[in-house]
C-alpha cells in the first residue's frame, strides 16, 4: 500500500474546511469514530431495542427494490450475477425479525437457498437528485442528519444499506464520493487506491459493470488473474460500528463484508475534479484521456524498466577483476585485434582516444561483449541462412546484409535481452565510449547491432542512456558524438528510424498493458 495515502482518522468531528484539506481534496478515506452517534435513527433502527417494529410501522407499506442472488452470501453487483425485484419492506423486515429470533435463540441454521439470506436491500434512495420518482423511503430522512463537515455538500444521493443475514459485497469503484455512516450492525471495508487496479483486473471499460473487479471473491481463479495475488499489499481494512463513518473517495476499490442485521446509510456527491469536468468544459475530454493515457503509459515504461537485471557492471567487473594484477588487457585486445580488425587497422589512421590499446579496462570489457554478441548472432544467422551477398568493402567483415537480420522485435523485457541489459547497466560515460569506439573502429557491427540486434525495450534503453549523456556533457561535445555515432551508418536516417521504431514499439506495449491493467482491454487477447 502507498504509504502516503493512508486512512485518516478523525476522533473529533473535523469542520468542513479540515476535512476537505486533509481527505477530500487529497482522495484519501477517512474514518470518523462516533460522528453519527447522536442521530435519531440510532436509537429508534436499533434491531436490539425494538427497531424492526418502528420501521414496519413507520415504513413497512413501502416497496423496494431488492438485490436477489443465488451466490450467497456474496453479493456481486454486476447485472448478470443478481436480480432486482420489488419487495414490501415489511416482508423484509420479517425476514429480519425471524433471523433475530433464530439468533437469539440459537437456531440459526438455514438452507443455503433461503430466501431472506439471497436478499440485500442496496442503494435503496432516501433522497436522488436526478429521479425523485425512484425515492422509496423518503420519510426515513426524518432520523438522519447531515455530518458538519459535508456542510455545503450537494448530495446526488441518500441511500439506505440493510442485510439479514452476514453478507459480502464484490470489489468495485463508485463514481461519487460516499460517507458511509453505520446505523446498526458493524461493517469491515477493504480499500485499495485507484492505482491498484491492475491488481483488481476491473472489468471492460465498454461493460455495464466496469467499476467491478473481476477477480471472483470466493476461489478466485489466480492462473487467470495472477496479479491478483497480491492485491492485499495494497489495501487498507477498517472496522465499522455504530456510530462510525467511512469516507471512501470517487475511484477507490472497496469490498465490504457485513454482519446479521446491519444497517447503513450513504451520502454520494461529485467530487469538485467530475464538477468541473461538466458538461461546459466537454470540448477538453479527449485532451484529458491523453494526458492521462500518455501519463500511465510512461509510468507502465518506468516501471518495466525499474526491475534492473543483476547483469551488466556488476558481471563486467567481476570479469575485470580476474585480470592480471598490472592491470593489462591485453588478452581482451587481442581477441578483438585477432577477430575483427584486420581490415580496420590496415592503412587507416584512427583519431586519438579511439585506439584498443588506450582504452580503458570497463570500457574496453564492454566493446568486447558487444562485438561478440552481434558477431556470434551472425554466425548463427549464416548457420540458419548462408548469405547470397560477398562483402567488399566492409570494415568488420561479414557483418552487413538483410539476410543476416536477427529478429528482436518481440523482445520487450529486460530479463529477455542480452544486449538491452548490457545498455542498462552501464554508466552513460562508459556508454558514450562504447560507441565511440565502435563507431571508428567496427562500424558495420554498430550497424548491426542498431539495425538488427536492437529490440523494443533496448532502443528504449539506449534513448534514455542518449539523454543521460546529453545531460552530461557540453553541446558541442553533443554534436560531435553524435555526429561520429550516426557517421557510421551507410544511412543515418534509416538507424534513426530503427531506434524510433523500436522506442515506439516498447511505448505501444506499454500502452496495451495500460489498456489491460486499467481498463480492461486486452488488445493482444489472452496472455
Amino acid at each position: 500500500m502507498d504509504e502516503s495515502l493512508p486512512v485518516q482518522r478523525f476522533e473529533n468531528l473535523p469542520s468542513s474546511i479540515e476535512f476537505e484539506s486533509l481527505a477530500e481534496s487529497r482522495n484519501v478515506p477517512a474514518v470518523f469514530t462516533g460522528c453519527i452517534k447522536d442521530w435519531k435513527a440510532l436509537a429508534k433502527w436499533n434491531p436490539s431495542n425494538g427497531g424492526l417494529d418502528y420501521l414496519q410501522e413507520w415504513v413497512g407499506s413501502c416497496t423496494v427494490e431488492a438485490m436477489l442472488t443465488r451466490s450467497a452470501p456474496v453479493f456481486y453487483g454486476d447485472l448478470r450475477s443478481h436480480e432486482r425485484v420489488p419487495l414490501p419492506f415489511s416482508t423484509f423486515l420479517d425476514y429480519c425479525k425471524q433471523r433475530k429470533q433464530n439468533t437469539d435463540c440459537g437456531t440459526d441454521g438455514k438452507p443455503k437457498d433461503d430466501a431472506s439470506e439471497q436478499i440485500y436491500l442496496a442503494q435503496v434512495p432516501i433522497m436522488n437528485a436526478d429521479n425523485e420518482e425512484r425515492v422509496q423511503l423518503e420519510s426515513l430522512r426524518e432520523d438522519i442528519e447531515v455530518p458538519v463537515f459535508l456542510e455545503r455538500r450537494v448530495f446526488a444521493s441518500i441511500n439506505l444499506w440493510m442485510n439479514s443475514a452476514k453478507s459480502r459485497s464484490s470489489t468495485h469503484y463508485d463514481p461519487h464520493h460516499n460517507l458511509l455512516c453505520i446505523v446498526a450492525g458493524s461493517k469491515q471495508v477493504i480499500l485499495w487506491p485507484p492505482s491498484a487496479s491492475p491488481m483488481l483486473y476491473p472489468k471492460p471499460i465498454y461493460g455495464e459493470a466496469s467499476n467491478h473487479s473481476s477477480v471472483a471473491l470466493e476461489n478466485p481463479d489466480f492462473s487467470i488473474y495472477p496479479r491478483a495475488k497480491c492485491s492485499i499489499e495494497y489495501s487498507q481494512r477498517v472496522v465499522l460500528q455504530a456510530g462510525d463513518a467511512l469516507f471512501i473517495p470517487e475511484g477507490w476499490f472497496h469490498q465490504v463484508d457485513s454482519d446479521d442485521l446491519t444497517i447503513a446509510i450513504n451520502f454520494w456527491w461529485q467530487s469538485n475534479m467530475m464538477s468541473r469536468m461538466s458538461e461546459d468544459s466537454e470540448h477538453m475530454d479527449a485532451y484529458y484521456l491523453r494526458r492521462i493515457l500518455r501519463r500511465l503509459t510512461d509510468k507502465e515504461m518506468d516501471h518495466a524498466l525499474s526491475k534492473t537485471p543483476s547483469t551488466g557492471m556488476g558481471k563486467i567487473k567481476r570479469q575485470l577483476s580476474k585480470l592480471p594484477s598490472n592491470g593489462k588487457v591485453d588478452h581482451l585486445e587481442n581477441e578483438l585485434d585477432g577477430a575483427f580488425e584486420k581490415t580496420i587497422l590496415k592503412g587507416k589512421e584512427l583519431q586519438h582516444g579511439n585506439m584498443l590499446h588506450e582504452l580503458e579496462p570497463v570500457t574496453l570489457q564492454v566493446l568486447h561483449e558487444l562485438v561478440s554478441l552481434v558477431h556470434e548472432h551472425v554466425k548463427v544467422s549464416d548457420r540458419c541462412q548462408p548469405a547470397q551477398y560477398t562483402s567488399v568493402n566492409d570494415s568488420d567483415s561479414g557483418v552487413k546484409g538483410e539476410n543476416k537480420k536477427v529478429v528482436t522485435a518481440n523482445l520487450f523485457h529486460l530479463e529477455d535481452d542480452q544486449v538491452a541489459k548490457i545498455l542498462c547497466t552501464l554508466e552513460s560515460s562508459v556508454l558514450q565510449h562504447v560507441f565511440l569506439n565502435m563507431a571508428h573502429n567496427f562500424p558495420r557491427t554498430l550497424e548491426a547491432l542498431i539495425l538488427h540486434m536492437l529490440s523494443p525495450v533496448g532502443a528504449e534503453v539506449l534513448t534514455r542512456k542518449f539523454d543521460e549523456i546529453d545531460q552530461q556533457i557540453s553541446e558541442e561535445d553533443r554534436n560531435k558524438f553524435y555526429q561520429v555515432f550516426y557517421g557510421a551508418f551507410d544511412d543515418q536516417f534509416t538507424a534513426m528510424d530503427a531506434i524510433l521504431n523500436g522506442k515506439e514499439s516498447f511505448a505501444l506495449r506499454a500502452f496495451k498493458n495500460v489498456l489491460d491493467k486499467y481498463i480492461g482491454v486486452n488488445l493482444d487477447g489472452p496472455k
